[in-house]
């Protein structure tokens, strides 16, 4: 079935343009239920379990899929990634808004979707028959995907029905929007949010720790004193910007001292390219490597860097007096002479949190839930967080995600996400080292590994045909002894004439890793072997590093080039 639609587009030369789009609908997309008549043969990748048994849900005790909406997706990923949550019906309209609002969330969707055990199936309901719904006259492109992603709930719902009508599976959707929820309600759709859901998987209390905390109002401390300014709004910022009243540029926090940052300024111009923050207030909730927009202050209030180290000490949040105090601290030990522009955080263009490590601090108070979480990075600021597992969390290294920092909070808030291990362990230390530092070093995958060579491997005649052989040549490494790794070599011999001959060789690894493919991108990504103390981190997998890549003693091996 084809559906069309016919618009007009202004060209810039003043033309007008007729643009068609066509649009394929199927009825031959599989549900990715196994066992469905209707479906049968049309499944592709991973797909469902049959009779999805865990996690037993109070709220669900029928065997169901989940269906996330878009916004699940987006801040709900550490619990979607729990091995504990399978059986999970990922839309393409959902799919789609994630990869235009967050790539890297995008991206461990992706890695989840791929992962056979946790039974992910991605449904292309854009392009099903009986799913897919237009834009209604008057309707906004948010309000038009939150009714197919309900339109593409209840189909599953009346789909699956036809399978057992005694038994039948039941798709459980699952959203935080308010509104969305009750419209899904009225349809007849069995819908929860994401946290009533987790609070009912009873065998499984510690994802509660993992869930985002997206209600501001309802994390606030208890005081209702107003600590920092409001963020103005981004069409306010960019307004500002253009004009000149503010400047963009990116927050770099000072590691010695809490209370001062430096923003740098994006353009083309060298003149001014750093501006000083002081102070909470005016570095107003901005986090380590956020984007933000900075208004200047006027010339009598700038200031110049603080020699004075601060360490934030964790006070009572509602103790801002200290903090004053300390700054009165900072302009009395300025030196006058060397004043910079300073300016105040009025706007963030764009958040780059990313989750960190670091240590609980337990609450001095019994039976508290919430505590404070310090990470490792002293440029980030302490995160608050709830969990009821304090106990066991305390003396280890953990993983925390920030969810929000509200206006009248002394720290953002945050959320437990990973146990790394116990202080002062060696791998986990090491696992920390490479988080902070950005380090990819998971295990390769699969589709990575898929484009390894068959062993056992040896050279063919074929391939012989357009090399020059240098097997007569006695080459050899200056890599130390015991390096498995060896990526070139060098020769040298008399000629007999007085010259001496000089060669350089360098490993062919072209020859494993073709252009474009999964283990292409993955050691792109990579860019480089990482050397530890105790271990390396491969850029390529082992085979090809140690082994087919690797100028060995007695073995045969391609060069890619050799310089003589």
């Amino acid at each position: 079935m084809l559906k069309s639609k016919t618009f007009l587009k202004k060209t810039r030369a003043g033309g007008v343009m007729k643009i068609v789009r066509e649009h394929y609908l199927r009825d031959d997309i599989g549900c990715g239920a196994p066992g469905c008549a209707a479906c049968d043969g049309a499944h592709e990748g991973p797909v469902l379990e049959p009779q999805p048994l865990d996690p037993a849900s109070s709220l669900c005790p029928r065997p169901h899929y989940l269906l996330p909406d878009t916004n699940v997706l987006l801040h709900q990923i550490d619990v979607l990634e729990d091995p504990a949550i399978r059986n999970v019906i990922v839309l393409q309209t959902v799919l789609q808004e994630v990869r235009n609002r967050s790539a890297p969330v995008y991206k461990r969707i992706r890695d989840v979707t791929n992962n056979q055990e946790k039974h992910f199936y991605t449904f292309t309901n854009e392009h099903h028959r009986e799913t897919y719904v237009e834009q209604e006259q008057g309707e906004n492109a948010n309000d038009r995907n939150d009714r197919a992603i309900r339109v593409a709930a209840k189909w599953y719902n009346e789909h699956l029905k036809k399978m057992s009508a005694e038994n039948h599976l039941q798709v459980i959707f699952i959203t935080n929007d308010k509104k969305n929820k009750e419209k899904a309600i009225k349809e007849g759709i069995p819908a929860f949010t994401c946290e009533e859901y987790v609070k009912s998987l009873t065998a499984n209390p510690e994802l509660i720790d993992r869930l985002a905390c997206l209600s501001e109002e309802g994390n606030e401390i208890e005081s209702g004193r107003i600590i920092f300014s409001e963020h103005l709004p981004l069409s306010k910022l960019q307004q500002g910007i253009k004009s000149g009243t503010y400047v963009q540029g990116t927050f770099r926090a000072s590691r010695e001292n809490y209370l001062e940052a430096t923003v740098w300024v994006h353009g083309d111009t060298e003149e001014d390219k750093e501006i000083i923050l002081q102070g909470l207030k005016n570095l107003n909730r901005a986090v380590h490597e956020d984007i933000v927009a900075v208004e200047l202050l006027p010339k009598n209030q700038w200031v110049a860097p603080s020699s004075v180290v601060l360490h934030d000490e964790g006070q009572n949040e509602d103790d801002v007096e200290k903090e004053e105090e300390r700054e009165r601290i900072l302009k009395t030990a300025a030196n006058e002479k060397m004043l910079k522009p300073t300016g105040r955080v009025v706007g963030i263009i764009k958040r780059n949190w990313r989750p960190y490590c670091g240590m609980l601090s337990k609450s001095d108070i019994k039976e508290s839930r919430r505590h404070l979480f310090t990470p490792a990075d002293r440029r980030i600021p302490r995160i608050r967080i709830e969990t009821r597992q304090a106990s066991a969390l305390e003396g280890r290294r953990i993983i925390v995600a920030i969810d929000g920092w509200p206006r009248n909070s002394r720290y953002p808030n945050g959320h437990f996400v990973k146990n790394l291990g116990d202080v002062g362990d060696k791998e986990t230390e090491t696992e920390v080292l490479l988080l902070e530092h950005d380090v990819p070093h998971q295990p390769f995958s699969q589709a990575v590994l898929s484009f390894l060579p068959k062993m056992p491997w040896s050279i063919t005649e074929k391939d012989m045909k357009d090399r020059e052989d240098l097997r007569h040549l006695c080459v050899c490494s200056v890599d130390p002894p015991g390096c498995t790794d060896i990526d070139d070599a060098l020769h040298c011999r008399d000629l007999g004439n007085g010259n001496l001959e000089v060669g350089v060789h360098i490993a062919d690894v072209s020859h494993f890793i073709r252009p474009g493919n999964a283990l292409d991108q993955e050691s792109a990504r990579r860019g480089t072997t990482v050397y530890l103390c105790e271990k390396r981190i491969d850029m390529v997998p082992e085979l090809l590093s140690s082994n087919l890549c690797s100028l060995r003693c007695n073995v045969d091996r391609y060069l890619c080039m050799s310089a003589i």
